[in-house]
């Protein structure tokens, strides 16, 4: 085993007992800060005492709220094994887990989503030993990707073991996406479960993926079994998915939270499957099963119409937006453009939802499902998006921005 992956032992709860606690919230705060739910079928556990926030903000949850967390882990394991659905953070977005050996349990998942049967899930693990058993091989090409990012936000598919898990986790494909999450609750979860997770972002099929507690809640309180709040996710994304061949070449099938230039660092050479450069999803009933998440169907829509504009000047870009703000303005529509810091300013009277830096695009990765959903809760109909390079993360973030807009783009 790599020295990364003696590593993840200390991530089942040894590693954040050492860290040290700057600012402790008593138990009124803790009940500000997460009020009780309402009475519902969906129970909810505040976990944020597993979770350490970064050195600048230090701030972490009391002891007390630490065996709450405890408690509520327990708990929502129970109800995995059980055959149940338990929603959790990871640090890209909150997946909704359950069994991924039961039939049943996994398709307690498909109906709670609304999510199409022949969309594939992907497998959360907590120990690159449960591989043995689920997977027929690792090469040597994934062996690295997996020394190199995991935990992380990288999954890789790998030929599934005939009968190892419910069929209905693969879509009747011979692979299977897994992945080993870089969140103390996730891992924690996935431990005291004792089994591996099928989990899809945890939010009604085609909306935007949940980053808070509070946006699973939204979409599915009353369909699932529990809810484990652990605070705001972290990358914002879902993962990279990638399959390894045996040349060392590495396919990227989704981009997301680790990046094409992070990969070629590790692999032989990296390439782009070819679907992520069809003009729209290949949503036909009859088209083949996609071998990842997010291939095939639409993702991660507001209820508004979005389009994405790319233009060769953003003086070009930001006058095309402001005309056609102010003539979807003049028809009825309510109106909103998502734009970069640098460019915000030119929307002067319009409502602007700022996706951060463009020479920083993990604030775009961390804000773009928020955003969305705001323009949900405001009820926008109209929404023009800048479009940013598709480099680094911003691969990713186009990605889902096309998937949200059904690929209309307006091309200047």
């Amino acid at each position: 085993m790599s020295d990364k992956s003696n590593q993840i032992q200390g991530l089942r709860g040894e590693s954040v007992q050492k860290e040290k606690c700057e600012r402790v919230l008593d138990e009124q705060a803790l009940r500000e800060l997460n009020p009780p739910l309402p009475d519902s079928h969906t129970k909810w556990w505040d976990v944020r005492g597993l979770v350490v926030k970064g050195e600048s903000s230090g701030e972490m949850l009391s002891g007390q709220a630490r065996i709450a967390a405890e408690k509520g882990i327990r708990e929502a394991a129970v109800l995995l094994q059980a055959g149940d659905t338990v929603a959790f953070p990871t640090e890209t977005v909150y997946g909704l887990g359950s069994d991924a050996r039961s039939t049943e349990a996994v398709e307690s998942v498909f109906a709670a989503k609304g999510r199409p049967s022949d969309n594939p899930l992907i497998v959360h693990i907590s120990d690159p030993a449960q591989l043995d058993g689920m997977v027929t091989k690792v090469n040597d090409t994934a062996q690295a990707l997996m020394d190199a990012f995991w935990p992380g936000p990288l999954t890789l598919v790998l030929p599934v073991m005939p009968q190892a898990l419910s069929p209905r986790v693969t879509a009747g494909l011979d692979t299977v996406g897994v992945r080993m999450p870089d969140h103390p609750v996730a891992l924690r979860l996935i431990a005291e479960a004792g089994c591996p997770l099928a989990a899809p972002s945890a939010n009604r099929s085609g909306r935007p993926s949940p980053t808070l507690a509070q946006h699973v809640r939204e979409d599915l309180e009353g369909r699932i079994g529990g809810i484990l709040d652990g605070g705001p996710t972290g990358v914002g994304l879902e993962s990279t998915v990638v399959q390894a061949g045996d040349d060392g070449t590495v396919t990227i099938l989704r981009p997301g939270g680790v990046t094409a230039e992070q990969l070629a660092a590790v692999a032989r050479a990296v390439e782009l499957d070819p679907a992520l450069a069809a003009a729209s999803p290949g949503e036909d009933a009859d088209s083949p099963a996609p071998r990842s998440p997010g291939m095939k169907y639409t993702h991660y829509a507001p209820r508004g119409r979005l389009s994405v504009v790319q233009g060769p000047s953003s003086a070009e870009v930001t006058g095309w937006i402001r005309a056609a703000l102010a003539e979807a303005s003049a028809r009825g529509e309510r109106t909103a453009v998502l734009a970069f810091d640098e460019h915000a300013a030119g929307y002067a009277g319009e409502r602007v939802y700022t996706l951060g830096k463009l020479d920083a695009l993990h604030e775009a990765a961390q804000r773009l499902y928020g955003v969305l959903r705001r323009c949900d809760e405001e009820g926008v109909t109209y929404i023009l998006a800048e479009a940013c390079p598709p480099k680094g993360l911003g691969d990713a973030v186009m990605n889902r921005l096309l998937k949200a807009a059904g690929h209309r783009i307006v091309r200047l």
